[in-house]
């Protein structure tokens, strides 16, 4: 036999053992798919009817909002509570409930705390169903690849809420798109979102691309090829999951304009996606009264925002310095003074603010900066009729509702020029100005001294334009808004 012959005999055993492994294979994985789906479809069905029984009890269908940190007191929670207040007040045959985390409380405490920090009161108790594992979707416990371990973190927290109580109706209003498919095929509930910033983003994907170092993307990633380039890919990978996730919600709400591009790159669904401004407690500080404000002799720099690192309230530090030292080189008198205002989560935001309070004794400002964290609104409101200029200093923030807040109570605004801030909201009024953009330590530095340099008059018709234009902003634009793109999921419910 020759060695062709021979070869070609070899590859033909081969190929007669390839197959006889392959048979088996194959048979294995149809016999596994089908274990599966059965799994799948019995736990359906068990949701479902839990589901019933839940209902046959109730008699009325329940609208189920999942917010595992709805008592942090930030903008997210301000919505969460406009939105059930303007439901319970315009379904009163249906129930609701709010799926959390925060364990060391009580409901009443919650809706307490929703009282003195918003200044909002339901016209009806809602029901909590604690979630003893919100620790799955703390970024602490993720250093690396964090949004891939939150996101699946999210789908067991949202499997712990589903198996505690099956709604009719599920509302993420925190942004955990992974627990939507589990919710709509395993839960068999229709789904609905409000997403307030996209867990990943184009601009995200861009800074990696680029090698830009930001605080999620520190200078070892920035400064490697490799790594950026594996991060990249890792990025894109997400980004396709997340997009498939997002993309089961059967009614998409968006807080701003910048919200919107992103969410309809990655969702791909703009039948059903539509932009709902969140609200803002615009009536609260409009009795602020507005007058000149020439015979200050101290003005105060406010800030409102959560101690998140995304915040970057180091920057607010940093400009304020050099703003300091020019003032000195130039003979200025007049006080100046920071005021940072905020809320912390847990104990990574506390520790975040000894880390800022360490920066300013390190920068020398220590006497002329002061925190304020978890205030009262009452509070809130007393520091903001004491302020000349609001600050913020966040990145592409998704909206920036302590930015309407600001021009509300007729602060002199200075916010990021990017995102929400400069899409939607630090925008013409009547071609008047309404307040003032930057982007570094320089030009926020810069920007500062040019609105304490203006004229009493001028600053005052700029904070009058600010304060008319955020008009629609209100909690009544909210609520109508959306009620009118919740009214779809709303009109599924069976009475």
């Amino acid at each position: 036999m020759s060695a062709h012959d021979q070869l070609v005999l070899y590859l033909c055993e081969i190929t007669r053992l390839l197959w006889k492994l392959l048979l088996p294979l194959l048979l294995l994985c149809v016999l596994l798919v089908a274990v599966l789906v059965l799994l799948v479809l019995a736990v359906r069905l068990w949701l479902q009817s839990s589901r019933n029984a839940r209902r046959a009890r109730e008699g009325r269908p329940t609208v189920a909002f999942f917010h595992p940190y709805c008592n942090a007191g930030g903008g997210g929670e301000r919505v969460l509570w406009c939105a059930i207040r303007a439901l319970q007040s315009r379904y009163a045959d249906v129930n609701f409930v709010v799926y959390t985390g925060d364990l060391g409380v009580t409901g009443q405490q919650i809706l307490e705390g929703a009282r003195q920090r918003f200044d909002i009161v339901l016209p009806r108790p809602v029901r909590f169903v604690f979630l003893q594992h919100r620790v799955l979707v703390e970024p602490a416990l993720f250093p690396h690849f964090t949004l891939l371990g939150q996101s699946v973190g999210s789908i067991f927290l949202g499997w712990e809420a589903l198996t505690e109580l099956v709604p009719d109706l599920y509302i993420d209003s925190m942004g955990y798109a992974f627990t939507l498919p589990l919710f709509r095929y395993l839960g068999g509930c229709s789904v609905g979102s409000y997403v307030h910033y996209p867990t990943i983003s184009t601009d995200m994907l861009s800074v990696v691309r680029e090698r830009n170092p930001r605080f999620n993307n520190p200078d070892f990633i920035s400064n490697s090829l490799f790594l950026s380039a594996f991060k990249l890919v890792y990025y894109c990978l997400f980004a396709v999951l997340y997009g498939m996730a997002g993309s089961c919600s059967d009614v998409i709400m968006v807080n701003s304009s910048w919200t919107l591009d992103h969410i309809l790159s990655l969702w791909r669904s703009p039948n059903r996606t539509s932009v709902v401004y969140p609200p803002c407690d615009v009536s609260a500080f409009l009795d602020i009264p507005l007058e000149e404000d020439g015979d200050r002799r101290c003005h105060s720099i406010v800030s409102v925002g959560q101690f998140r690192p995304e915040k970057d309230h180091r920057l607010q530090i940093g400009a304020f310095k050099k703003v300091l030292e020019r003032r000195e080189r130039s003979g200025v008198r007049e006080g100046l003074k920071l005021v940072l205002i905020g809320g912390c989560r847990n104990q990574e935001d506390e520790d975040r603010v000894l880390m800022l309070r360490g920066l300013c004794q390190e920068l020398g400002v220590a006497d002329r900066v002061e925190f304020k964290l978890n205030v009262s609104f009452e509070e809130l409101k007393r520091q903001m009729s004491e302020a000349t200029i609001g600050l913020h200093t966040m990145w592409n923030e998704h909206f920036g509702i302590g930015v309407v807040e600001c021009m509300a109570a007729g602060k002199v605004i200075l916010a990021h020029k990017s995102g929400g801030p400069k899409l939607d909201i630090v925008r013409p009024f009547d071609g008047g100005q309404t307040g003032f953009l930057a982007e570094d330590e320089d030009s926020y530095a810069e920007a500062i001294e040019k609105i304490l340099a203006l004229p009493p008059d001028s600053r005052l018709q700029i904070r009058r334009n600010a304060r008319q234009s955020v008009a629609r902003f209100s909690d009544q634009e909210f609520e109508a808004c959306f009620l009118a793109a919740m009214e779809p999921l709303m009109g599924t419910l069976e009475r």
